[in-house]
């Protein structure tokens, strides 16, 4: 049994010759912090898990670090608390076999996927041409030839290509500070997920941080396949997820295999306030539900406009002048006051719309 106020530090090995690391804020609190021993007991035997008491419990004391990954696969919605043990297992082996299809599918137009090894260098210019770049993997050169000796490139590889190198300059700025990561297939699992994410998924493909989200699931999450699908539901919950947890959101992302599947899962599920989240909570509570509420994400926008209002109209003189004021406010919001001001704006308008 660990200790009153027990600092989670330990569970993340920190390079010795890094003597700068903050302290992390966080302390494991005997019975308030979510054990392993608690974990298990939300659990009924055939494998359901009481999502409202481990909410409670995560809200009061926050996660012990030793089941930090499969506590997350729920709160990511990677698993539907109402399953038995039986059926996630059965979906966890589907998905590592998507995910090694993918991996392969990558891995047939660019090797170096799958091979323990990342890129620093770009691949590939736009005019489809290898990069020259002297740092770049031995290989690469050999693949690209290869590549365009085919014919023109597909526009999707061609965009695939382009976004490797900037993935794997990421990749090595992630988390350097830690013991984790001195170990190059770490380092390299980390780079594949991204990669193969940003093959699948077209529309956001990647973009600079990402490879920090992720970090955590390769640290967290021993198979790679694992962590690839929680990193995959994170960006899709992305925006402001502890405001409207909903129990039914795993139905969101998983389509039933049929019709009867759906009628029968639907039955005698009846939904407890307290299992919502405190921006769902108040749309139940007002009688919004019958009609598709305004996501949290509008009421964020308006805190944010409200609270820079009077800079905006006393310094900007024309659309260039409010773009710039809006671009310095990212990376300086205070995201604690912003998720007040848009709980407070969502409140005011729950009783303007029940009025009308």
């Amino acid at each position: 049994m660990w200790s009153t106020g027990e600092p989670a530090d330990s569970y993340y090995a920190v390079r010795p010759e890094c003597t700068d690391v903050p302290k992390s804020r966080f302390k494991i609190r005997a019975g308030k912090t979510l054990s392993a021993r608690k974990w298990q007991t939300a659990f009924s035997p055939e494998g359901h898990l009481d999502i409202g008491k481990t909410l409670s419990r995560i809200q009061r004391g926050g996660i012990h670090p030793s089941i930090r990954g499969e506590v997350w696969e729920f709160l990511l919605g990677c698993y539907d608390p109402r399953s038995t043990f039986d059926e996630r297992e059965q979906m966890r082996q589907r998905r590592r076999t998507q995910y090694a299809r993918w991996k392969e599918e990558c891995s047939e137009i660019f090797p170096v996927v799958g091979s323990g090894r990342y890129i620093t260098a770009p691949v590939i210019t736009e005019d489809d041409a290898g990069s020259s770049d002297a740092d770049a993997i031995a290989a690469t050169s050999e693949i690209v030839k290869e590549l365009t000796s085919r014919g023109p490139l597909d526009k999707k590889v061609i965009q695939w290509l382009l976004t490797l190198h900037q993935i794997g300059l990421d990749v090595v700025r992630t988390d350097r500070t830690l013991v984790f990561y001195e170990n190059k297939e770490n380092l390299s699992k980390l780079w594949d997920i991204l990669a193969v994410y940003a093959w699948i998924d077209t529309d956001v493909g990647y973009c600079q941080g990402m490879s920090d989200l992720c970090s955590p699931m390769i640290m967290l999450l021993e198979d790679e396949a694992d962590a690839f699908w929680c990193f995959e539901r994170l960006m899709r919950r992305l925006m402001m997820w502890a405001l409207e947890y909903d129990p039914d959101l795993f139905d969101m992302y998983e389509e039933s295999d049929s019709a009867s599947d759906k009628a029968e899962g639907s039955k005698g599920r009846a939904k407890s306030i307290r299992h919502y989240g405190k921006f769902e909570r108040e749309n139940m509570k007002n009688g919004a539900g019958t009609e598709a509420p305004l996501p949290i994400s509008v009421f964020l926008v308006a805190s944010v406009l409200k609270d820079k209002s009077a800079k905006l109209l006393t310094e900007a003189r024309g659309l260039d002048d409010v773009v710039k004021i809006l671009n310095d406010m990212t990376g300086n919001l205070d995201a604690k006051k912003a998720c007040s001001g848009a709980m407070k704006l969502h409140k005011k308008y729950l009783k303007k719309a029940k009025k009308t």
